[in-house]
């Protein structure tokens, strides 16, 4: 055998393993926290919380696998941290508020391919909240990679840098609901910032 087609035999292989399944590759940026109507400002840390319903918003992030079919609401969460400090977020806690008040607390994303819904979607959203039913992975919709892949894992923010990821609800959007974020401190001194409680409507133009 010739010496330059022992190297292509080679180097087809390695080509395959560099170029050939991209699926986890795919970009997927959202853009800064300032760029969304749904923000809030506190302690100079911005954060903006953005609920994914519409299928060419679900696509983008999560490809063919729409937790909304299943009772699962995807809302993304993107951290601006402009202290002169890192920001310690290890401890931050999301929760949905609905408009009477009542909070839910997100769901592990590692629990979400194990809960499914029982009734087909219907608008925006997804039917209210339902009791996880465990589903064999090979024929679970929601086991991609996507799911955890894409969610909020930050643990440390430097300064003037910005961290993004979903938090994920049983739950349906509806008027009036919102998100509540807590846990969030300053790395060198401690100090906790501010809660933050931010509606997942844009304010009405006037």
């Amino acid at each position: 055998m010739r010496p330059s087609s022992a190297a292509l035999i080679v180097l087809i292989p390695c080509l395959a393993l560099a170029f050939g399944d991209k699926k986890d590759d795919r970009k997927f940026d959202p853009g800064p926290a300032s760029s969304y109507a749904t923000r809030q400002t506190n302690d100079h840390v911005t954060v903006a919380a953005v609920p994914f319903t519409s299928d060419d918003q679900v696509r983008a992030a999560f490809g063919k696998h729409n937790p909304n079919q299943y009772g699962i609401l995807p809302v993304l969460v993107i951290v601006q941290n402009d202290l002169d400090e890192p920001l310690r977020l290890s401890a931050l806690q999301a929760q949905f508020i609905h408009a009477d008040g009542r909070h839910i607390e997100s769901i592990p994303p590692a629990d979400v391919p194990s809960i499914s819904a029982r009734e087909p979607k219907e608008g925006p959203g997804a039917p209210g909240p339902r009791l996880p039913i465990p589903l064999p992975k090979h024929k679970n919709p929601l086991s991609g990679w996507e799911i955890e892949g894409r969610s909020f894992t930050a643990q440390m923010l430097p300064p003037h840098e910005s961290a993004q990821g979903f938090f994920y609800f049983q739950t349906r959007l509806l008027p009036g609901a919102g998100i509540y974020l807590t846990g969030m401190q300053g790395a060198r001194t401690g100090k906790g910032i501010i809660y933050f409680e931010i509606p997942l409507e844009a304010p009405a133009s006037r």
